[in-house]
């Protein structure tokens, strides 16, 4: 199983719905509040060189943010990334 990142915000529309296509995937993964963490906030820029949430890892792949993960799901390019 692959180790999924996920960097948001509390507050955030496209952070919910990446959690909510996440939890449909029944894949587990680590959040890390870059609202909470202004080190973590720094680190997320520096990974994916976006300063928007959310920004997913899959491994050391980045995938980007919401829409980027939406549109490898309906490519059907996301169930192979998430080992499925």
């Amino acid at each position: 199983m692959p180790q999924i990142v996920m960097y948001a915000k509390a507050l955030c529309s496209y952070c919910t719905r990446a959690r909510k296509l996440l939890h449909a995937k029944g894949v587990e993964f680590a959040e890390i509040r870059v609202d909470a963490d202004r080190d973590q906030l720094r680190i997320m820029i520096e990974r994916s060189r976006r300063r928007t949430v959310p920004q997913v890892f899959i491994d050391d792949r980045h995938v980007g943010g919401y829409d980027d993960l939406a549109r490898l799901d309906a490519r059907g390019e996301l169930d192979a990334l998430l080992g499925r």
